[in-house]
């Protein structure tokens, strides 16, 4: 298995600053016209689909070490993500994760287990900073070199908790906020992520290889960051539970940063119980974080507490159908989740979420990321050492992408962070046009957005489909959005799960379930009860493609002519340069 792990951190290390980058994402391209799945008969499959929970009794029964759970990711990673099909979804493995899990085994021998994490592999977004031997880069060359001088709070929460960092994951390079004609899931560090379903299939948002890793049992668990859907979208495609927390539930420190706004870490897991296992283990008040200040005595070390079955009995749920009519397969399996969950004891609703047409717009949001951006991007750099962006800004990644372009933009540009730069932050009218953006956004998505429709309508939730199935992965063309339903919680600092609910041609479509801030316990309640109800998680199959059809919601379907497709419609025709899963 040191091979697998020698494999990968050598392939990586070997994006530097030359043309292996650009070999690297040609050879996903090559992937896609059709991945050999010989590997498939030969890798390890025996703690597939394996909870955390799971894996903690095999442990504490001495029938399973951390260091043979390693093994069998490295072993999976090296056959399925690395080689075979070539998911693309680990950047980068520890070469430290075997030895690390030895002292976890000793010491559980030794003084028992810290916790529910103990001796659980964890992959991490290649933006959360890490102060080992691995890179932090947001996928970008301009962040290869010296690694982090300091752990994130998640990375250092994860470490205390018992955790093993096993590695990091592909995402969309600076987080998807670099061009509004981006392809999900490439960076000029690792190249094209893949969705373990249909490997010509896109995983979604910048936490692509989170949300992959974690489907395709390449890891217990994995970590995410969200700005806007980009954990609840990778979820939703990549068949997996998403769990976006309140900004400022978890910390931020050490993540490379979209928006301080809006910007929070999660958890991607197989389950709704790994999830709230892990989001215990990263909450809490962090002084590096001004934000977490706000979730003093409104967090939980053990979020697990909060898990039931049959967590529907008796709930008043609302649901809306306003984002029905461009997707006809994802109708109808959203509708069908909704007959399941009356059917487990839930008074579904239907409700409107308002401002829809404005939230979808993204007008304030973009205003309010923009200037984030520029502001929040330079503090972050000011602490870096030892690669070619240490200490630098916005119009230094700029340049540096000019530079290297051949390997940062052989198919698409960087027209946002060039939208970013010439927002004057200093300028009073500026100023005051953001703070202006921020409250609206905070008044349409949750004032006037959640908040109202979970009152008018007297329901602990509303709940509505996360995306259409993953669509085909387009270099040259960029990513064919359809719909998304994260905008509201995004733009309001509230917190979303996606839990799977279904398949569509093969690929998985999830629920997405929103309330107000630190709702995570009653959403953790009502998304577990779905799980229990609806059992709709599949594992993933590698095949090489997945068909494209005019009649599949992953490429568009025909509109119902009624006001739920109309809505569905002008979202999107919408103007405007909003970029997507971020």
């Amino acid at each position: 298995m040191s091979e697998g792990m020698s494999f990968g951190v050598t392939r990586r290390e070997a994006l530097k600053l030359g043309a292996g980058t650009l070999a690297g994402a040609a050879a996903s391209v090559a992937a896609l016209q059709g991945a050999p799945l010989a590997a498939l008969a030969a890798t390890p499959s025996d703690l597939n689909e394996a909870t955390v929970a799971q894996l903690q009794a095999l442990m504490a029964q001495n029938q399973l070490r951390s260091v043979d759970l390693i093994d069998f990711y490295l072993s999976r990673i090296a056959s399925l993500d690395q080689s075979g099909p070539t998911v693309n979804s680990v950047i980068e493995l520890n070469p430290d994760a075997r030895t690390i899990a030895g002292k976890l085994d000793d010491e559980r021998r030794t003084r028992g287990p810290r916790g529910p994490l103990h001796g659980i592999p964890v992959l991490l977004k290649d933006n959360i900073d890490t102060h080992d031997k691995m890179q932090t880069a947001a996928g970008s060359l301009g962040l290869v070199g010296a690694p982090a001088s300091r752990d994130s709070t998640v990375a250092a929460r994860l470490r205390a908790a018992g955790a093993v960092i096993l590695g990091k994951t592909t995402l969309s390079e600076w987080a998807n906020f670099r061009s509004t004609s981006a392809t999900s899931g490439w960076s000029g560090r690792g190249g094209q992520c893949n969705n373990p379903y249909g490997i010509n299939r896109n995983p979604c948002g910048s936490s692509s290889g989170s949300g992959a890793a974690a489907s395709a049992n390449f890891t217990a668990v994995s970590i995410g960051t969200e700005t806007d859907g980009s954990i609840v979208c990778p979820a939703n495609n990549n068949g997996v539970v998403g769990i976006k927390p309140t900004v400022g539930l978890v910390s931020r420190a050490g993540v490379v940063p979209i928006s301080h706004t809006q910007d929070t870490p999660g958890p991607h897991t197989r389950t709704v119980a790994d999830a709230a296992a892990v989001l215990g283990a990263l909450v809490g008040v962090d002084p590096r974080d001004t934000a977490t200040q706000a979730s003093a005595g409104k967090f939980f070390s053990d979020y697990t507490q909060f898990l039931n079955a049959d967590g529907l009995r008796g709930a008043r749920i609302g649901f809306t159908r306003q984002f029905e009519g461009s997707s006809l397969q994802t109708d109808t399996v959203f509708e069908q989740a909704v007959q399941a969950m009356t059917n487990a004891g839930a008074t579904m609703v239907e409700v409107q979420l308002p401002h829809l047409d404005e939230v979808n717009s993204g007008v304030a949001e973009f205003t309010v990321l923009l200037f984030d951006f520029k502001v929040d991007l330079k503090k972050y750099l000011h602490d870096r050492t030892g690669v070619p962006l240490a200490h630098g800004d916005l119009a230094a990644a700029i340049a540096f992408n000019t530079a290297h372009a051949a390997q940062e933009m052989p198919f698409f540009g960087q027209e946002i962070f060039e939208m970013a730069q010439a927002v004057d932050t200093s300028d009073p009218a500026t100023i005051a046009a953001y703070n202006d953006a921020v409250a609206r956004d905070r008044f349409i998505g949750g004032t006037d957005g959640i908040d109202k429709a979970l009152r008018d309508n007297n329901v602990l939730a509303v709940v509505a489909p996360t995306e259409p199935p993953a669509w085909s992965t387009d270099l040259i063309y960029g990513d064919r959005f359809i719909f998304g339903t994260s905008s509201h919680a995004a733009i309001s600092g509230y917190p979303i799960i996606n839990v799977p609910m279904g398949l569509i041609f093969g690929l998985p479509v999830g629920m997405s379930f929103m309330a107000g801030a630190f709702s995570e316990p009653t959403l953790i309640r009502l998304a577990s009860g779905f799980e229990h109800a609806t059992q709709a998680r599949r594992q993933p199959t590698f095949l090489p493609s997945l068909p494209v059809s005019s009649r599949s919601g992953a490429s568009g379907g025909a509109a119902t002519g009624s006001a739920a497709g109309a809505n569905a419609q002008r979202a999107l025709t919408r103007p405007g340069t909003k970029p997507k899963h971020l």
